[in-house]
């Protein structure tokens, strides 16, 4: 759906907080003239792409057995750079006592040209690019058009992927050292002027090196064709430039920067274990990121991460897109498949304090089939696992899914490893941040340029025809985004698979007392952090037993929950409470967005037989209204949108929503966690615009809204 969110939490608990042939192309095309493609929520009960999975899983196998997917190349340990003598960098002003916080939105996840991938998809622009981008100013995508921010962000992380941080890039720019390696040649102009193209062949050749760039790489280094100290001078050059235009850009008190790079680790069916890790400082810094090459267990990279901390340099992971993990981010054992342990829970939850919980490649909050009476489950499903087409996993992939199981751990007196924030972020491969629904472009430069690309329109004529066919064939040469990489909706060709369930989303807030690196970085800590789909919605969630509902006319309430509660992220200990805590909301609106419709209460409890529940409250309702007491909803308020033109429609929402609940069905026995989601009147998504834009209909296997 359309309706916009923003999501935090705060919890408590009692002892924890809780194509060979082308005649069969033509039978499949035929097959896809006379179906109806399901929604992205609906796609795990459709037979055919369950069947697709399943030959995907196939060919994954078959590719694991190679032994790459887990294969190092470099050694674990990694030496410290101190750079006192290189950058100065300014600090905090110093922060008072009872300082009151502010919020403050930024993004944490930016690829530029240094990610392999981000190359492989046409994007030139550096680090540089996408800080002046955050700051206000245009950048241009590999299509050619200009991207530019409404508004500038408070602050911003570049996270290239650490592993061969820039070496598609040394290997084709032919200028480079590198390039002179062997095995750099076929790479070379890969982004010149002339191929920088949106054509079938210039993103057939974008393919082919995105997918075989890093097994070729890995193949090589351990054979000894490609010198290893080679590549590892690449990597430590691309970082070393990202840290320190990371420190050029820093302004402490207006926009704030950070070193950052993302750990791309997988199972070897490609469940998704990625995460952006984040520094606090640069100074000292390793001289390279530690990235699935050093290690693909992610166990190993938090043992790095507090072996450094150890050394004074303290950092975050921030696990995204568990919506693709097939049930590996939020499982229930080890890495080596054993029960986990208060040693493993303690260590994960010290450096994972908070998840991403919503971005392009969809939103990880939950689903339909783990959620069946929260109708806003559907929310911008994404339900394929990364750079396939094969179906994730349900459980174990999703946030309130763990949220759940962390309460079973609880329950049993074990450490509670899944006690986490959340935040938002875009994961944007063309340095810009992605979240505006009438400007959508998606993330994958030269692959997602045109509304074509990118699944909102169908593409026409007879080279529709034969990408359609060229696709399918493709297709059975071993990729793993599978035939349906290319769909027909009422004989229209229309881009498949993933891209078109992508959102235009996210973005992260935090709330901290100054726009520098040490207090964003400790309000990420303490959880005290949310995500939204995109607009900037203000939120403030408090919990406790010190105030009651009168707080919603008192004349500073927020001070009085800091006060009497515990704030979005915070534990609040039972004792020896009995009656339910007071739970105070306030939100306003982004003005440049949608009104407010309402505010909801998502809880999830674990009952005296150890089995947990959730449920969802309509808690404030816009323009007056009251919940209904047999529903538990609030009345539709006829707010809605013109899907012809976008325009909204009706005269419903609000502008700003304050309110104080009460759970009448708090046990104070049974460990639970509570978490806000604020909705917006209904928008146009992006595909719509696209549709509109081009005087087509949108497409019907995505939301129209």
């Amino acid at each position: 759906m359309g309706y916009k969110k923003g999501w935090e939490m705060v919890r408590w608990s009692v002892m924890a907080a809780a194509l060979v042939a082308t005649v069969g192309c033509s039978d499949q095309a035929s097959n896809d003239n006379l179906r109806t493609w399901p929604l992205p929520a609906e796609r795990h009960n459709d037979p055919e792409i369950r069947a697709e999975t399943q030959l995907i899983d196939d060919r994954l196998a078959m590719q694991a057995a190679q032994g790459l997917w887990n294969a190092p190349v470099f050694e674990k340990d990694i030496e410290v750079l101190e750079r006192s003598a290189i950058a100065a960098v300014g600090e905090s002003r110093g922060l008072e006592a009872g300082e009151a916080r502010k919020p403050y939105f930024g993004d944490l996840h930016v690829h530029t040209s240094y990610s392999f991938d981000a190359y492989a998809f046409g994007t030139l622009a550096t680090p540089a690019d996408a800080y002046r981008f955050a700051l206000g100013e245009a950048v241009t995508n590999p299509g050619g058009f200009e991207m530019q921010l409404a508004r500038p962000l408070d602050f911003y992380a570049v996270t290239d992927h650490g592993m061969f941080l820039g070496l598609v890039k040394a290997a084709a720019e032919t200028d480079s050292e590198f390039s002179e390696q062997a095995f750099a040649e076929e790479y070379h102009d890969l982004n010149a002027p002339e191929n920088n193209k949106t054509g079938t062949i210039s993103v057939i050749k974008r393919l082919s090196t995105f997918s075989s760039f890093l097994n070729r790489a890995v193949a090589q280094i351990r054979s000894g064709e490609l010198d290893r100290e080679a590549v590892l001078e690449v990597v430590r050059s691309a970082w070393l430039d990202s840290v320190e235009t990371a420190d050029a850009f820093y302004q402490p008190g207006t926009f704030t920067t950070f070193a950052a790079y993302e750990y791309t680790a997988s199972t070897f069916d490609m469940g998704n274990l990625h995460r952006n890790v984040v520094f606090q400082g640069t100074d000292p810094i390793p001289v390279e990121p530690f990235s699935r090459f050093h290690s693909v267990n992610p166990e190993d990279l938090w043992q790095w991460m507090d072996n450094l901390r150890a050394k004074g340099i303290d950092s975050l992971s921030i696990p995204h897109n568990s919506n693709g993990s097939n049930g590996q981010m939020f499982k229930l054992y080890d890495w080596a498949g054993d029960p986990m342990d208060d040693a493993y829970a303690t260590q994960r939850i010290r450096n994972e304090p908070i998840v991403e919980i919503t971005q392009i490649k969809g939103t990880s909050e939950t689903h339909p089939l783990l959620s069946t009476r929260d109708e806003w489950a559907d929310f911008e499903i994404m339900p394929y696992r990364i750079a396939t087409s094969a179906l994730s996993d349900l459980e174990g992939s999703y946030v309130r899914d763990a949220l759940r199981s962390g309460l079973t751990f609880a329950a049993e007196g074990r450490v509670n490893p899944y006690q986490f924030g959340f935040i938002g972020s875009s994961d944007t491969h063309t340095v810009a941040s992605q979240n505006d629904e009438k400007n959508f472009s998606s993330k994958l430069g030269l692959l997602s340029a045109t509304p074509e690309q990118r699944g909102s329109v169908p593409r026409e004529g007879l080279a529709g025809e034969l990408n359609y066919y060229g696709m399918k064939l493709l297709s059975q040469f071993g990729g793993m985004t599978g035939s349906r990489n290319r769909i027909k909706i009422a004989g229209d060709v229309y881009s498949g698979g993933a891209g078109p369930t992508y959102g235009a989303s996210g973005l992260a807030a935090v709330w901290a007392e100054e726009n520098t690196r040490d207090a964003i970085f400790s309000g990420m800590q303490r959880r005290e952090a949310y995500g939204t789909s995109g607009p900037r919605i203000l939120l403030r969630f408090f919990a406790g037993w010190d105030f009651d509902e009168a707080i919603v006319n008192d004349q500073e309430p927020i001070a009085a929950a800091t006060d009497g509660g515990v704030p979005m992220g915070g534990v609040l200990h039972v004792d020896d409470q009995s009656a339910s805590p007071t739970f105070f909301v306030w939100t306003a609106a982004d003005p440049m967005s949608a009104p407010l419709q309402k505010v909801q209460v998502v809880k999830g409890w674990i009952d005296d037989g150890g089995k947990t529940h959730e449920s969802v409250h309509d808690v404030m309702c816009a323009d007056g209204l009251d919940v209904d007491p047999n529903t538990g909803r609030c009345p539709d308020n006829e707010a809605g949108v013109d899907i012809v033109t976008c325009q909204l429609k009706g005269e419903g929402g609000a502008g700003e929503l304050m309110t104080a609940w009460q759970d009448d069905e708090f046990d104070a026995s049974q460990g639970a966690f509570y978490y806000v989601r604020v909705l917006q009147n209904p928008t146009c998504r992006w595909s719509t615009y696209d549709a509109i834009r081009l005087g087509q209909a949108p497409d019907p296997s995505v939301p129209a809204t």
